[in-house]
């Protein structure tokens, strides 16, 4: 195991984002802000990184790319759908809980514990933009580029999909169960997390840090045990009365044929 190509840097570079961005979020009473900022932040990291990096490689160059890519994407995503919609209920629902404590409870459960959770998942992308070794393009360069971009067209194409039905009026209360959410309930979640995998898989050309996987693996927790799936799939079971049905037909992450299908076949 070696830490040759790991650095703080972006650690404080993190850590004054997410005070700033802390301190904005009492003013505008909306601690929503830390959402769009998510994918914002590992761009953050890149182009710390890069910044201080020596020299320029084509490892760099190309996860710096794919990074502000997603990021960039991700962060436009959320703002546009969240433009005018206030605080998000996650937070009303802390804000009520907490009341005057809020803002220092926000604080440490909301900035400081995402802010950590940045600075591990980004591990491979600093990693792999900081070793000047290999300088060469290698194997596992191109499968996790090709990894990345399976994953960004997930996700991508599901966002899209479900920014398409909700703006339908006549899907009011109903459930997504088309296009790739015939075939997963969360195909964002699950691009996102193949996404992440092509970045830990291209920082494997990096000799000695195989340890950088420990970047996507948290992704992939995150998603289908904390902030992902398990919130949304309580709210979903609230609020849309079908609910149920499409879970006892739809994979809950990977991409599979609907089970009645299944059993068909």
């Amino acid at each position: 195991m070696s830490f040759e190509a790991f650095s703080w840097s972006p650690l404080a570079w993190i850590g004054g984002a997410m005070l700033l961005l802390w301190l904005l979020s009492l003013i505008l009473r909306d601690a929503s802000i830390v959402d769009i900022f998510w994918g914002m932040g590992f761009v953050l990291v890149a182009w710390v990184s890069s910044a201080s990096s020596e020299g320029s490689t084509a490892r760099e160059v190309l996860v710096r790319a794919l990074v502000t890519i997603w990021g960039v994407r991700l962060a436009t995503h959320l703002f546009v759908r969240n433009a005018g919609k206030g605080e998000d209920p996650r937070y009303r629902a802390m804000r009520r809980r907490w009341g005057s404590r809020f803002p220092v409870v926000s604080l440490f459960t909301v900035f400081v514990l995402q802010g950590v959770f940045l600075f591990v998942v980004s591990l491979p992308v600093q990693v792999a933009i900081n070793s000047p070794v290999p300088e060469a393009v290698r194997w596992t360069d191109i499968l996790g580029a090709c990894v990345w971009v399976i994953g960004f067209a997930f996700e991508g194409m599901s966002d899209g999909q479900l920014t398409a039905f909700k703006a339908d009026p006549d899907n009011a209360g109903k459930v997504m169960d088309s296009g790739l959410w015939r075939y997963s309930r969360h195909p964002n979640y699950f691009g996102d997390a193949l996404a992440w995998l092509g970045i830990g898989v291209i920082a494997l050309s990096v000799p000695d840090h195989r340890w950088v996987l420990v970047g996507p693996a948290v992704m992939t927790v995150l998603l289908l045990r904390v902030s992902g799936v398990p919130l949304l799939e309580r709210r979903m079971a609230r609020t849309r009365p079908r609910y149920q049905e499409y879970v006892a037909r739809t994979s809950g992450f990977l991409p599979l044929p609907p089970k009645n299908e299944r059993v068909e076949a």
